[in-house]
Order: structure tokens, then sequence, then C-alpha cells
């Protein structure tokens, strides 16, 4: 058996599954596609997440929607986080191009230019259905992780959360909650500490700075009802293909923290909403982060911490998170070694440290006696990859440098009455557009603190009615009093005097 035939021969088995699957693209050896030799991706392993990386302008976007195009299809619901603004061509189809189909042909596959359903969703109501949470939904724990406090003052905000909940008070959006530490600080101080214990003012007053830093990144607009459901991310169209929700970020790319804060959020809900379901022939919902390392670049310890948490947990409910970056240095190696499908297209090496960076990353892949990797990884074209995917019994499939399928969908942005109309179709838009303002905590503690005011005016003005009253029996008061008899004492002896020294004077003159 020659080298060719070996090769066909381990994609062939390797690329083999039980269940269902889908093809992303034709095996290569020596630069050639071979045709009918196609790399597929099983829906079974989708739950253990995955990575696309490449340089800028290598195919790692077309490679997303891609994938989502074949998610789509297999009725799977796509959540997609749009940092560029240029995934929204999924929902109309391709124009087509010479280039597109000599690609599939060389793959060996046909070509059906086809638009897919859209959902656009945005956190400032933008371009896009408008998204919102309460802050009770984020809970004590990601809300203290999200502003990066210390132990001190998460336990402070923990008391808080717990206070809210005892006395029903609503926390719905940022507001609610800085009126609730003016009140725990000020007018109901004595009842707080009766019952949770004193609150170090230096300690709440970095909390509100924290808090007043996410809100100049735009939170106060994302927290508020009605909170999005969760639900509305799993739909299915009336073809039996899958929504692809497209999140536009593009009003947000310089407000990482909110980015940030927004996607911890979805997932701590998608994760304590959703059903465990283990192992299964199909996953409930994949979720693909663009421009993943906006996430990683700026986020604390804590932070870093509570995203590895939960991509290792939510995989057990039938989630697959995917992240899409420049470099796979871009994503920490906790998370890194959770990812199970990897579709890396060329690197570029520029510097001696760009060259060893290439060693390391060739090291993350199988090995294979068919390709050098850290050589290939810098040769790849255009709409190339190395591809290896989870196959039977979870192990790695064997290491595929891959033409990449070209998009059926635009591989462009939607013009802006395109974008427009499909705003304008959305079923959700209605359930979402206008935020609901009920009595909360700002309210409430807002007419409690009015009322304290109200009383202590009150208190103070019957004192000084009370002191009016009694101003006129001053003077009896005083006469009656010890010091009242020794003025009058005094005041007699001078009097005597005076009158003592008349007397004498008009004896003399006599």
């Amino acid at each position: 058996m020659n080298q060719k035939e070996k090769f066909i021969q381990t994609i062939t088995e390797g690329y083999t599954f039980k269940g269902e699957s889908f093809v992303i693209g034709g095996a290569m050896l020596d630069g050639k596609t071979m045709e009918g030799l196609h790399v597929k991706v099983p829906l079974s392993t989708l739950n253990r997440h995955g990575l696309i990386a490449g340089a800028t302008g290598t195919g790692k976007t077309k490679s997303l929607q891609v994938m989502a195009e074949q998610l789509s299809e297999k009725g799977i619901p796509v959540l997609l986080m749009d940092l560029k603004g240029d995934l929204s061509g999924l929902a109309k189809p391709s124009p087509g191009h010479p280039k597109i189909d000599e690609r599939m042909q060389k793959i060996g596959l046909a070509f059906t230019p086809q638009g897919f359903p859209v959902e656009m969703l945005s956190l400032t109501g933008k371009e896009g259905v408008q998204l919102r949470a309460t802050v009770s939904e984020f809970g004590p724990i990601l809300l203290s992780r999200i502003l990066d406090l210390n132990d001190t003052q998460g336990g402070i905000v923990a008391v808080l959360f717990k206070y809210a909940d005892d006395k029903k008070l609503p926390l719905v959006d940022l507001k609610d909650f800085k009126e609730l530490i003016k009140w725990a600080t000020g007018e109901g101080k004595k009842e707080f500490q009766a019952e949770y214990g004193r609150l170090s003012t230096a300690s709440t007053g970095s909390i509100l700075r924290k808090i007043v830093e996410l809100e100049q990144q735009g939170a106060d607009i994302f927290f508020g009802e009605p909170s999005f459901d969760i639900n509305d991310l799993m739909r299915i169209d009336d073809q039996g293909r899958g929504i692809i929700s497209i999140i536009r970020l593009t009003d947000i790319q310089d407000k990482p923290k909110l980015f940030s804060t927004f996607m911890l959020q979805l997932l701590a809900e998608i994760y304590a909403k959703m059903p465990e379901q283990g192992d299964a022939d199909r996953p409930e919902l994949i979720f693909f982060i663009d421009e993943a390392h906006l996430i990683f670049r700026n986020a604390s310890k804590a932070l870093l911490e509570q995203i590895e948490a939960i991509v290792k947990l939510i995989r057990s409910k039938g989630v697959g998170i995917y992240f899409v970056t420049q470099n796979p240095r871009d994503i920490p190696d906790e998370v890194l070694a959770q990812l199970g499908l990897k579709i890396q297209h060329a690197l570029r090496a520029f510097t001696a440290k760009d060259r060893k960076a290439i060693k390391l990353t060739a090291q993350n892949f199988p090995v294979t006696e068919f390709y050098n990797t850290d050589e290939v990884l810098t040769s790849l074209g255009i709409g190339e990859a190395l591809v290896s995917v989870l196959g039977r019994k979870g192990r790695p499939t064997p290491l595929a440098a891959t033409l990449m399928r070209a998009p059926m969908s635009r591989m462009d942005i939607l013009e802006d009455d395109e974008l427009e109309e499909i705003i304008e179709q959305s079923k959700l838009r209605k359930k979402y557009s206008q935020a609901i303002d009920k009595k909360t905590a700002y309210e409430i503690l807002k007419e409690k603190i009015e009322k304290a005011e109200e009383e202590k005016e009150e208190q103070q003005k019957q004192r000084l009615e009370k002191k009016k009253k009694e101003e006129p029996g001053l003077i009896e008061k005083a006469l009656k009093s010890s010091v009242g008899k020794m003025i009058i004492r005094e005041v007699t002896r001078s009097l005597l005097g005076v009158l003592g020294l008349r007397s004498t004077y008009r004896r003399r003159r006599r």
C-alpha cells in the first residue's frame, strides 16, 4: 500500500461515524484535494466544544459560516456573537461565483445557494431585538466576579442580595442595586445592621464605583425587563431548520466588560435552566464566539475561572461553545484543553517568536505521518485548514489538511434595507421591544427614604412648635429656679444698696 492509498484509508476510517454527521470539506495530501474524500463532523461530539483559529484573511469566519449553515440544516439552533458585523449574510443565498464552483467540484459536493432562518439580536436594541437581563438573574457570585470584587466586597454583595430576597425587593436594573446600597448605609442603616450586621462604607463605596464603571460601558441599557428567555434561542423553523440567532455587537467593540458580562450571564442562564442531557446523539444548541480574544484580553482571574468552569460543565446540557480567534494562544490553556474540535487556518511567521509559537501550536494536533504540521500551518491557502474532531469514544480523528467547502449563503454583509426587513419580520421583536418599568427596589426604597425624611422634618417641626409654646413661661420658671432666686437676691441687694445711699445723702443735706 503506497502513501496515497494509506492516507485515503486512514481518512475514510477516521471520519466514518455511526450517527449523523455533516461534511465541512475535502481532505488534502501534498497540496492536492482528494475528490470524494470528505472530512466530516459528527453531531454526537459537538457538545465537546471547539476552536476555529487563523490569521486575518485566511477564511476562519467563512468556516464559522459553513458550520452554522450545516448545523441549521440538521435542525440544530445556533447562536453567533458577531463583533464585526459580517455574519448577517447568512440570511440570503450566495450569488455564486466560478471560484466557488471550482472549489466545490474539487471536494466533490454540489453547490446549492440558499439563505437560512436568521434572528437579529442586540444588546442596545439598535440593530436587532433588544436583549435584557435582571440583576437578580445574575446573582451575587456572578455579579461580584464581573465587577472584579475582592472576597470582602463579594460578601457584602451576597448579604445585600439576601436582604433584597427577605424584604421582597425586586433587583431588576443597576439603579435598584445602587439604591439598595444607599438605603443599607443611610436611612435604613439601623434596620439593616440589626439583622445583617454592619457594612463597611469603604467597601460599599468601592462597589458603587465599580457599578458606575460598568454603567459607562452601556450596562444600564442591558439590565432590565423583560429579560430574554433562553428558550427563544432553541427554535426550529417550519422547514425543520435550526434558527441562527446573531447577536450583533458592532456597537460595543470598545466595551469588553459589557461583552463579557452578557456572555457569562447568558451561559450561566443556559446552564441553570437547561436539563441535564449527558452524551446525546445531537446537541441542543451551538454557541459561536467570534473575536474571542476580546473576552480574555482584559479578563480578571475570577472571570477566567468562571469561564473555565462553565465550559467544563455546560456540555452536559447539550451545549457546545466554539471560540473563533486569530491564534490559539488567545485562549487560556485551561479553556483550550477543553476544546475537542479544531479548525486551524494558516498562521503567519514574521519573527522568531512567531515561529516558536507555530511549533507549539503544531503540538496541539494529533501526531501524523502524512504532514509536517508546523510547515503546513504556514503554507495553507485561503479557505484551507488543518482539522481534527472528536470521533468514536471521544478520541481525536486523524489530522486532515482540508479544503473547506464554500458557504451556501452570502459571503458579505446585508444592505441596510435587507437588515431592516429581517428585523421587521422578527417574531420576537414585539415580545422584547418595549421595556417594562414596574415597581422595583429603586421605587420601594426611594419611597422609604422619602418617608423617613418626611418623618424627620415632622419631628423637627414639632420640636420647634413645642419650644415656641414654652417660651412665655421661661421667665417664671427662671424665677422659681435656684438660679432665678439667686438673681432676685442680687437684684434686691442692688436695689437696697441704692436706696440706702439715697437715704444717707438726704440726711447729710439736712
